[in-house]
């Protein structure tokens, strides 16, 4: 089990992580929150790349902070991956294979397999400097999960891939998730949808919420609604977006008031909306 125990974590005078408790066993989790929500601080903190102003974080009972040995069971993808370029698929992944001391006698199979995962091993022997963004940030996800490690976080990993990567991405996670720990960082809430076993809705250095799929949804119950936009908005709706019909156009709004409108079934979206916007 992988524990955050009562964390906080400033830069100079501005407290970025406020007093974050969380608990994570074997399974996929979605850390969900907007941009400056904390969620890359935490995982930097979880990754031994921070030092922590106060609180700890634990592996089967045994702080990570400073702790090599616990540190090589952590398979990271960070928001912004660097490669060498000029270097081929395969030496950069050996370079992640003597970084992480996998013995030199399973670099080729260890090396092989996750290529096969990601769907790269046609490309093993390619610069990277020849690959597209998408090959890349797969081949990123291939270094994360190098050596079987016991917890895998993922930092906005379908930042910048179109639909079909992302959806390759999802069947990825779904194939490594095996007693292991996947943690997935984004503001993306389609990303964890289908995926994720708990969400942590993280905002302004706080956890707001942790909880499954419909333990999210059920924050919406009875605050969703469909409305003409030409209605006068009220004060207290939060407009999600708006979307045409038979000519008309249309708003999907939340609302904390019981309104006379038609009620709409909420989706995740609707309630992680509803936490973070405190309605």
């Amino acid at each position: 089990m992988l524990e955050v125990i009562k964390l906080h974590k400033s830069f100079k005078k501005k407290e970025v992580l406020k007093n974050v408790s969380l608990e994570f066993k074997n399974g996929i989790y979605g850390l969900l929150g907007p941009n400056g929500a904390g969620k890359t601080t935490l995982i930097r903190c979880m990754v031994n790349l921070y030092d922590l102003n106060s609180g700890s974080i634990e592996y089967c009972g045994s702080s990570i902070n400073g702790n090599n040995d616990l540190l090589s069971n952590i398979g990271y993808l960070p928001q912004k991956f660097g490669l060498f370029k000029e270097l081929t698929v395969y030496e950069n992944l050996k370079y992640f294979c003597i970084l992480k001391k996998i013995y030199k006698s399973r670099m080729d199979d260890e090396i092989k397999n996750c290529l096969i995962s990601v769907n790269l091993e046609d490309r093993i022997s390619h610069k990277v400097s020849s690959l597209s963004g998408g090959m890349i940030r797969r081949l990123g996800i291939a270094q994360a999960i190098l050596g079987h490690p016991k917890i895998i976080i993922f930092d906005e990993p379908t930042a910048g891939l179109d639909p079909e990567e992302r959806i390759r991405f999802k069947n990825i996670v779904a194939q490594i998730n095996k007693d292991r720990i996947i943690i997935i960082s984004t503001h993306i809430v389609e990303d964890v949808e289908a995926s994720c076993n708990k969400i942590i809705i993280m905002n302004e250095g706080r956890v707001l919420k942790y909880g499954s799929s419909e333990e999210i949804k059920s924050e919406a119950n009875g605050k969703v609604y469909e409305v003409e936009k030409n209605l006068n908005a009220d004060e207290y709706w939060y407009v999600e977006k708006s979307f045409s019909r038979n000519e008309k156009t249309f708003m999907r709004i939340l609302s904390n008031k019981k309104e006379n409108l038609k009620s709409l079934e909420p989706t995740i979206e609707d309630g992680y909306m509803c936490i973070v916007k405190g309605i």
